[in-house]
Formats: structure tokens, C-alpha cells, sequence
């Protein structure tokens, strides 16, 4: 009996070692404990939008890609789409013991924001969905943040959109405390669009309504590419730009293909003094190689080939030490002012709607049961690829515009309800 209880208390001690503290916002950067937290991940969507399925639901393929994750030295993934229908428990354990957070993007391809037609998407049931997904993800404690959107402004012309990305941001943190769960981070991720990103950054970080301001801030930048530098790649001017932020920034994807393979020269700079004043990391766009070229392996089945871009990104990662200390975070600093309204430039609304009432039972009650996305079949080809409009101030990037998780079934994630929708936001 003796060695009965031996047994369970090892096992209890196994179980707390392997465990993960949360990740917290303190100032302008993210903490475990006491200890600056800088992001060190991948972008996490095998198959792209020709298989667009759950990842970490089949625990299959996490055992098999958790390995090289370890191999990189990550500490987080980005996954674009769940099912909030299935069971994750095996593959958040496998990640919690690899020492990977996971960053969620709540919505699906056929539920979300359309920024063409945003206020009839955002009603109860899509928020049903986004609050069901909160309440099956704040149970894991290496859940880091969740994306209430991303991209869904991606030009001048779409910035009206913006006002529901800040609603929706506004009733997941509501929901959040009013469900008394873990205080989970919710932020955006933004595309790189010269036009407006600062306004953006400032939008979702201004007005006296505290639950309507983000906990973070992330951008999807591809500014660096080949032998480029800190002033070349004007990570200078976006460290300037956005000192003085008062909420985390982290790049939600990066890392330029053209010319490839890459090299990753720009991972040393990122996770340096230079940056990290702003910046806490990053996540490399993407893991699994798809017709974009964006990959660091090949996945055939079982089985995993490791290509140039995974052993350019190992060494880059090796060799690049965070900060010391604190790494130059700040506390104690004001919210942004709300960008001034102008027509065809900046057309946010500083007065939100109301959550719609019939959602209103979900504060109080919870959103019950998930119910999934039947969009979500492993296998089948949801759309047929298409590229991006430009998000590089009218000048076509050749880094986003082959990037295949783009497209009809990208679009869907960033801003439509539908596919037609999506074909809408292109």
C-alpha cells in the first residue's frame, strides 16, 4: 500500500512540474511569475485551405509535430481555426509539457466578422461561437491570449469595419470576467497596411471603456526580407512609432520569403534591446510547407522532412538571447488617444454597438454547448486559392501575396461570414 501512494504522489509531482504558469500582461509586455515572456513560435495550420481542419484535435498529429517545435526551441503556436466542438485535452497536455503556449484565433471560415457587411454578422450566434470557444479554451493554463479578429481591416477602405473588431474584443473580455474565468488575454492581429495600422493600434487601445480596450497588440509584418537591417526593414521607425504604446506588441507573422530560402537575419534583431522596449517576439509564418512556399517542413501523413528554412530558422533562434532583465518594459503608461475620424481614410465609429441582446443571456447563463463548424472537414477544399489584395500601401508584396492560407478560406477567418463573403473581402 505503501508503494501505492509513493506511486500517485510521483505522479502528483510529475503533474506539477510539467505544468505551465500562465502568461500575464503586466505595462507594455508579457510576464510568467516575475519573468519577461517573449514569444518565440510558429504560425500552426497544416494543410492551409486546401485541408482546413483542427490541429489540435488529433492528437496524432501533435505528438508528430510537438517534437520539432521542441527542436526550434518555440515556446508558442498560433492556430488560425478550431473546432470548438472537439476535445483538445490531449494535444493542449502534449503542448503544456513541450513548455508551448497556444495563441487562438476564435473565429472559423464561416463564422466570423464580414468586414463588407459587418453589423449583420455580428449578432448572437456568432458570439454564441466565440464564447463557447473561450469557455473550452480557459480551462488550459498554456491558453496565452485569444484573436478576435485579424486582418479584418486590410486597406483604407475597410476601416468602418473596425468598430465590431472592437465590440467583439469589448464582449470577450466582458464575457471573460462575467464567467469569473482565468483573465485570459484577448487582442487582434493586424495587418500590415501603411495607410492605417498606427490608427488601428491606437483605435483598439483608446476610449474610457476599459473591457472596449485590447490587451494586446499584434501585427502581421513581412517587411524584412533577405539581407535587410533594423533601418532598412523600418523596424527602426515602427519601434519609434509605437514607443509610448501601453499594451504588448508582437509580430503575429513574419518572416519574408523572397529571396528564399530565408535566412531569418532579422530573429537576432527581434529578440534584442532594439525591440524590446515594444516588441515581445514573434510568431514565423508557418510551419507545414503549402504552394506559398512558406514552410519550415514537409508533412506527408506520418511522416515530417525538416527543409532549409527550418535549420536557417533553428540556428537564428539558438543564437538569439533575450535581454536581460526586464528588457526595457514600461508601466504605468496612458492609453492611446482615439484617431480622428476621416472620410475614405479612417471611418471607426468611437460609439460601439451594443451587444445584441439576445447574447446578453450568455453573460449570465454561459453560451453552452459548442457546436463546431461543419465547414471544418479534414481533407476536403474549402475554396480554391486566391491571393490577397495588397497590404503593403499599394505597392504588391511578394511575401503576402503567395501566401495560400490567404485567399477565399483566409479571408473567411479575417472578416467574412461566408464564403461569398470572403470572396466579397478580397
Amino acid at each position: 500500500m505503501r508503494g501505492f501512494y509513493t506511486l500517485i504522489a510521483a505522479a502528483a509531482l510529475a503533474s506539477s512540474v510539467s505544468a505551465l504558469q500562465s502568461v500575464t500582461v503586466k505595462g507594455n509586455a508579457f510576464f510568467v511569475g516575475n519573468d519577461r515572456f517573449y514569444i518565440r513560435g510558429v504560425d500552426y495550420q497544416p494543410g492551409g485551405q486546401s485541408k482546413l481542419s483542427d490541429p489540435i484535435a488529433d492528437v496524432t498529429n501533435c505528438k508528430r509535430d510537438i517534437p520539432y517545435f521542441k527542436e526550434l526551441g518555440l515556446n508558442a503556436v498560433r492556430v488560425y481555426t478550431v473546432d470548438n466542438s472537439a476535445n483538445h485535452d490531449e494535444c493542449m497536455k502534449e503542448l503544456e509539457d513541450a513548455g508551448i503556449y497556444l495563441i487562438l484565433d476564435v473565429n472559423t471560415p464561416t463564422i466570423s466578422i464580414n468586414r463588407a457587411d459587418p453589423a449583420s454578422t455580428y449578432n448572437a450566434a456568432y458570439l454564441q461561437h466565440v464564447f463557447a470557444t473561450i469557455d473550452v479554451f480557459a480551462k488550459y493554463d498554456n491558453t496565452l491570449g485569444f484573436f478576435s479578429a485579424n486582418e479584418v481591416v486590410n486597406d483604407a477602405g475597410s476601416t468602418s469595419s473596425a468598430t465590431y473588431v472592437k465590440a467583439v474584443t469589448r464582449d470577450m473580455r466582458k464575457y471573460i470576467k462575467a464567467r469569473n474565468l482565468r483573465s485570459i488575454p484577448v487582442g487582434y492581429s493586424a495587418a500590415d497596411v501603411s495607410q492605417n495600422r498606427f490608427q488601428m493600434a491606437e483605435y483598439l487601445n483608446c476610449g474610457d471603456d476599459a473591457d472596449a480596450r485590447s490587451d494586446f497588440f499584434a501585427v502581421n509584418d513581412y517587411s524584412w526580407c533577405g539581407q535587410s537591417s533594423f533601418t532598412t526593414s523600418n523596424w527602426q521607425e515602427k519601434v519609434q512609432n509605437y514607443t509610448g504604446y501601453s499594451i504588448p506588441m508582437f509580430l503575429s507573422e513574419y518572416g519574408c520569403n523572397q529571396p528564399s530560402p530565408r535566412q531569418f537575419g532579422e530573429v537576432t534583431t527581434l529578440y534584442s534591446t532594439k525591440m524590446s522596449t515594444v516588441f515581445s517576439g514573434g510568431l514565423v509564418y508557418e510551419y507545414s510547407q503549402e504552394p506559398n512556399n512558406y514552410g519550415l517542413v514537409e508533412v506527408n501523413g506520418n511522416t515530417v522532412k525538416t527543409l532549409g528554412d527550418f535549420d536557417a530558422l533553428k540556428k537564428q533562434l539558438s543564437a538569439a538571447t533575450n535581454p536581460s532583465g526586464d528588457g526595457g518594459y514600461q508601466t504605468g503608461l496612458k492609453y492611446s488617444e482615439c484617431p480622428p475620424f476621416v472620410a475614405g481614410a479612417w471611418e471607426a465609429n468611437n460609439t460601439l454597438p451594443d451587444m445584441p441582446s439576445a447574447a446578453e443571456t450568455y453573460m449570465k447563463n454561459g453560451a453552452g454547448k459548442p457546436l463546431g463548424d461543419a465547414n471544418l472537414v479534414s481533407g476536403s477544399s474549402t475554396a480554391s486559392a486566391s491571393s490577397p489584395s495588397s497590404t503593403s500601401g499599394g505597392k504588391t508584396s511578394a511575401a503576402r501575396s503567395h501566401r495560400s492560407f490567404s485567399g477565399v478560406a483566409m479571408a473567411c477567418l479575417i472578416g467574412a461570414s461566408t464564403l461569398a463573403g470572403a470572396m466579397l473581402a478580397l
